[in-house]
């Protein structure tokens, strides 16, 4: 039985020019393999080889990229539960004469309070929070649920609570403080 290459030579598919430089590679492929030096890679191996490192690099991209919309969807989802807690904890009849001021986005803001809501602005049971260009008025503990989802989002919660007990040494217990008297 003849060979592949002598069966195409016959049918004059091949030509002997040809036949000797393939038997001429694959003389130098065997050697090289047996020598331990690198063999160059055949152009089929190459782009075989170029399709699987862009498989691996297309499918690395994916995961980044569905890492970074996972991301994205958390904090928006995080927004929006803040949104929702401070919506639905708002103190809103808080309205009256009396200025309160706090900072919001490197702005100073003015709040129009009455006078309990002011002292409780001040003696920590209510904070103000703010959240995209709105401001809310809620109650300490809100406050802090808000706070340990982002703690960027409360803008005033103050720590110290007035006692309202007189001591007995307070030598102007007797003075009143006036009730028109603003710092």
């Amino acid at each position: 039985m003849a060979s592949l290459q002598d069966q195409l030579l016959k049918a004059g598919l091949s030509t002997k020019q040809k036949a000797r430089q393939a038997n001429s590679d694959q003389r130098k492929k065997n050697k090289q393999k047996r020598s331990g030096v690198a063999i160059e890679k055949t152009l089929q191996e190459q782009v075989k080889q170029d399709l699987e490192q862009e498989k691996k690099d297309k499918f690395a991209k994916d995961i980044a990229l569905n890492e970074e919309k996972k991301q994205q969807l958390a904090e928006k989802e995080n927004v929006l539960r803040i949104q929702q807690i401070l919506q639905h904890h708002q103190i809103q009849n808080a309205k009256g004469e009396s200025e309160y001021n706090y900072t919001f986005n490197n702005k100073i803001k003015k709040l129009l309070v009455n006078s309990v809501t002011h002292k409780a602005l001040v003696n920590g049971r209510l904070a103000v929070c703010g959240l995209a260009d709105t401001s809310y008025l809620v109650t300490a503990e809100t406050a802090e649920k808000v706070a340990s989802l982002d703690a960027k989002v409360v803008l005033v919660q103050n720590d110290k609570v007035e006692s309202e007990v007189i001591e007995d040494n307070d030598p102007y217990a007797d003075y009143q403080i006036p009730d028109d008297l603003i710092w």
